[in-house]
């Protein structure tokens, strides 16, 4: 079994429509996704805010390698172009962790590197997980409540989107 967290983000174009294309890829091996959130973008801020969410997939099939291949693979159906590191984007789909594998291969570290320190993931990872725990780092949930409150009101959960069409 391989089970593994993914984080997924949009703010260019049809911000939802990207998430949904990313969850109906997911659906076969899907076995949670968050509420959406929305929330300013990080790195570079002169840019549209982000829809974000998270999912828990499954999959005996898929390595860790296999999960960065299914992710990068949506991106391109999304048409993601990546011009500038943490610029704007119609999909971003991060491979947070997987089985608690750890990897310091520049291609894919796991656990995500700063997952630690945003919100942005962990918010609604433990919405769907609230035992979370980041390889290495500990509690997701001790992890939030170390971060700054400022980081933690800047994810707003989006009640009125769903990432299933109705």
């Amino acid at each position: 079994m391989s089970r593994a967290v993914l984080s997924l983000g949009s703010n260019l174009g049809d911000r939802l429509g990207y998430l949904r294309l990313a969850v109906d890829g997911l659906r076969d091996v899907l076995v949670a996704v968050s509420s959406v959130y929305e929330t300013k973008p990080w790195g570079v801020t002169d840019q549209p805010d982000f829809l974000n969410a998270v999912c828990i997939v499954d999959d005996p099939e898929h390595d860790h390698w296999a999960w960065l291949r299914t992710g990068q693979a949506l991106e391109r159906e999304a048409e993601r172009v990546r011009e500038q590191r943490w610029g704007p984007r119609t999909l971003d789909v991060d491979v947070v962790t997987v089985d608690g594998i750890r990897s310091a291969d520049p291609e894919l570290l796991l656990p995500h590197p700063g997952i630690a320190d945003r919100a942005t993931v962990l918010i609604p990872w433990l919405e769907i997980d609230p035992a979370a725990e980041v390889p290495g780092r500990g509690s997701a949930a001790q992890l939030l409540a170390a971060l700054p409150e400022a980081d933690r009101v800047g994810v707003r959960l989006r009640g009125d989107l769903s990432l299933y069409a109705l």
